[in-house]
């Protein structure tokens, strides 16, 4: 198991560096950077680069030098016309657009090594302090997220399994189906309709995380001030969640009780709850143990973006989104570094959890 363990956390460095390496040239290719961002706040509009300076190749070398400085950089940033060509130049420097995108990469990547993940361009913060101050907020939420979702789909899961065919199966996956197919943003803004003071009641607040006189509060009124807040965020999320892994349990206890060992257990005299449990539960949690890393990350960074952003929640998935959306490139690589990093870890975490639900799992016989 070790050997197992060992390869496939060197195994990590590869995938990383892949998944930087197509990121890296997708987000440099897509215009707009950071350059033309802040050209943009200096002229007071929002401006986009649409033209960029690709090559050095001979016949453009041969085109630019019947250009002036000037006019050469009015060509790579639209909206730099009139401005000084070494403030052009300072502000390339400022954000590392002086050196070539290569260069820009391996750089990136040996800073990332000792996790160093430099400044962000637009909020005068440590990227790594920005990570550490919004990530409580979406750890809030997947933790929730995730217990609710466990505690409500696994039981319901195997009911749904040992009825299969009753009336609670068939009306009981109507439940699941609407749940499967409308996303957490809509029941998200359902809720803020029927509950936030949109048409009908003002029961829960709208935005935060906490009221504005949360500090002055006592622990008793802050811990319930806290629930308060999130109550329709966890609850668009759970409903939206819950389906697949209802669905993902029922079917493999459904497989499991239909199998020999099942039925020899039944012949010996062993009740339905015995068997259930002593038998079906260990095989049967093992495909659902496997999803989890994929699940958590989901419900972590993913799951929660749209949600963070409809109740204004100050966390990981508004960051990232609004950093992808005003270029804040440090941002964008570190918070993206973290969590593929966190990701692939997980995964390994996950493998570890399989041999410990069921010990004859040998992943280092399968790869041997």
């Amino acid at each position: 198991m070790l050997s197992y363990l060992l390869r496939r956390l060197l195994l990590i460095i590869p995938t990383l560096f892949g998944i930087m390496v197509i990121n890296f040239i997708i987000i440099q290719a897509a215009p707009g950077g950071p350059v033309e961002q802040m050209i943009a706040k200096i002229r007071g509009s929002n401006v986009e680069a649409t033209a960029r300076l690709t090559g050095a190749g001979t016949e453009l070398g041969a085109s630019l030098e019947q250009f002036s400085e000037s006019q050469i950089y009015e060509s790579k940033y639209r909206g730099a016309q009139g401005l000084d060509p070494e403030f052009i130049a300072k502000l390339e420097k400022m954000f590392g657009f002086d050196k070539p995108p290569l260069e820009r990469f391996l750089l990136m990547m040996k800073n990332f090594l000792t996790f160093n993940f430099g400044d962000s361009y637009f909020k005068d913060r440590s990227v790594i302090g920005l990570i550490i101050e919004k990530m409580p907020v979406s750890i809030s939420i997947g933790l929730w997220t995730t217990l609710f979702t466990y505690l409500i789909s696994i039981p319901l899961g195997i009911r749904k399994a040992v009825l299969d065919g009753s009336p609670f199966d068939v009306w009981s996956s109507a439940v699941v189906i609407i749940g499967y197919a409308v996303p957490s943003f809509l029941f998200a803004i359902l809720l803020i309709v029927l509950f936030a003071g949109g048409s009908f009641w003002s029961i829960f607040p709208l935005r935060g995380l906490v009221s504005d006189n949360w500090h002055e509060l006592s622990l008793g009124w802050k811990i319930l001030d806290y629930l308060w807040h999130m109550v329709l965020p966890i609850t668009a999320l759970v409903i939206s969640g819950f389906a697949s892994l209802t669905l993902l349990t029922k079917n493999s206890f459904l497989e499991e009780i239909n199998k020999q060992y099942v039925l020899t257990a039944r012949a010996k005299g062993l009740t339905e709850r015995r068997v259930l449990i002593g038998h079906v539960f260990r095989n049967a949690m093992l495909l659902i143990i496997a999803g989890m890393p994929a699940a958590l990350l989901h419900i972590f960074f993913a799951g929660s973006l749209l949600i963070e952003v409809i109740f204004s929640l100050d966390g990981l998935g508004l960051l990232g989104f609004e950093s992808a959306v005003g270029r804040d490139y440090p941002v964008v690589f570190g918070t993206l570094y973290i969590f593929t990093l966190l990701g692939l870890l997980l995964h390994i975490i996950g493998d570890l959890t399989y041999t410990f639900v069921d010990p004859r799992i040998d992943f280092e016989r399968r790869m041997g």
